[in-house]
């Protein structure tokens, strides 16, 4: 017998192998079918998809073979990915002085013929091959060896699904903990701000109160205008900590809510609101939900119907509609309406399509944002329908328990 002789690129073949982790996994049918299929096309009882590490052939697949490995120096594939880029075959391997004492040719199982086409990547570099095992002399047709090459490029293409999987996973997980360290920047940023600004607006309130009849109109006007700022800053601060917070949500449990009672929750928090009427409609009486979640929602969508509505009297309604698997619900307004070619910038983070609100005050471009945020997280989705001069409905999806019994 004579030990095959390392891959001329032994390092780079080993490490490239190594980047697949293949190597020990359980099996998979999708391997397995190569396998059963080169068996029967080829016409031999063993069929092998195996892999040549450092010091053993791994198999991935061992159709025909109840063992899941051998020593390297007894392996065929390690003659194979020599010559990555031809079939390797041995029609009697009692014949050939490379493999006549080999012992899984004297002994189990009993290796005679052999045919092994190489598993290369792009670069050419072989992982291992995908082979045909029979005991007794073989000969294939060249039929034959086209289809075991087509086997062994399907082989490969399952190694590179596998291989840009592990590669998405690991960029996705470098993301997730990239937004996770920018949202706690956020949160932790934003909370340090809010008490030095609480101080500077106490003390324009102070300054306002104690020396108004000495500061002349230029100086008001510059100590309103700080006040302002102060207050704007506060209210982006406040909606930053919202969007920064609105991943918690998804932890927290559904429970029973009563519409007569959100309904009555959320109009308390507009009473003050002049000419501006919420109404709601459902098709059931309480919904099972996380409230945390929809009632955040309802509070962004509320305001921002409001607050860039036109019209002089404001017009807004709820619609909870209850489904098999979810809750719909939309919230419309009677306002200017949002053209299309914004549909989707609207729900981006610091997107403002409006220069002003019905107040003068310029929007932050966080609300929509957090709420698209709190929805997705909740595995449901959000969209907008809009006619210009007519108004607005935003349109969402939350999952709902089917036990729940009203």
């Amino acid at each position: 017998m004579i030990v095959p002789e390392k891959y001329i690129q032994e390092e780079e073949r080993i490490k490239l192998l190594e980047s697949y982790s293949i190597l020990d996994t359980l099996p998979e049918a999708d391997y397995d079918n190569l396998t059963l299929i080169a068996s029967q096309i080829c016409g031999t009882p063993i069929a092998l998809i195996t892999f040549v590490d450092e010091e053993r052939q791994w198999f991935k697949s061992h159709a025909g073979l109840d063992i899941s490995e051998t020593p390297r120096d007894y392996s065929f594939c390690a003659y194979a990915i020599n010559d990555p880029k031809n079939v390797f075959i041995i029609p009697d391997a009692r014949n050939d002085i490379r493999f006549h004492d080999n012992p899984i040719v004297a002994g189990q199982p009993n290796v005679i013929f052999y045919a092994g086409v190489p598993l290369t990547n792009e670069d050419g570099l072989p992982l291992g091959t995908i082979c045909v095992i029979d005991h007794k002399p073989k000969i294939l047709t060249p039929a034959q060896i086209g289809s075991l090459k087509a086997l062994s490029e399907q082989t490969m293409k399952l190694l590179e699904l596998r291989l840009n999987k592990l590669q998405l996973e690991k960029t996705m997980e470098a993301l997730g903990k990239k937004n996770l360290e920018l949202e706690r920047f956020a949160y932790i940023a934003a909370h340090d701000l809010k008490s030095p600004l609480a101080n500077i607006s106490g003390l324009t309130d102070f300054f306002i109160d104690n020396y108004n009849e000495t500061i002349d109109e230029d100086g008001k006007e510059i100590i309103n205008l700080i006040k302002s700022s102060s207050a704007k800053l506060r209210e982006m601060i406040d909606s930053l900590l919202a969007y920064s917070k609105s991943n918690v949500i998804e932890k927290e449990n559904n429970t029973e809510v009563q519409i007569a009672v959100l309904e009555k929750e959320l109009s308390s928090l507009f009473i003050f609101k002049k000419n501006c009427s919420i109404t709601f409609k459902s098709n059931v009486s309480c919904v099972y939900i996380n409230k945390t979640a929809i009632e955040q929602i309802l509070i962004n969508l509320v305001t921002n119907a409001i607050k860039y509505n036109d019209k002089e009297n404001i017009e807004i309604e709820i619609e909870i509609i209850e489904e098999n698997d979810f809750y719909k619900i939309a919230v419309s307004d009677n306002g200017p309406g949002i053209l299309k070619e914004y549909h989707k910038v609207i729900f981006e983070i610091f997107e403002v399509i409006s220069t002003v609100d019905r107040y003068g005050v310029k929007g932050n471009g966080i609300g929509l944002a957090t709420v698209k945020k709190i929805v997705e997280a909740l595995n449901g989705t959000i969209d907008i329908e809009s006619e210009m001069g007519k108004g607005s409905k935003f349109k969402f999806t939350l999952g709902r328990e089917k036990e729940l019994v009203v």
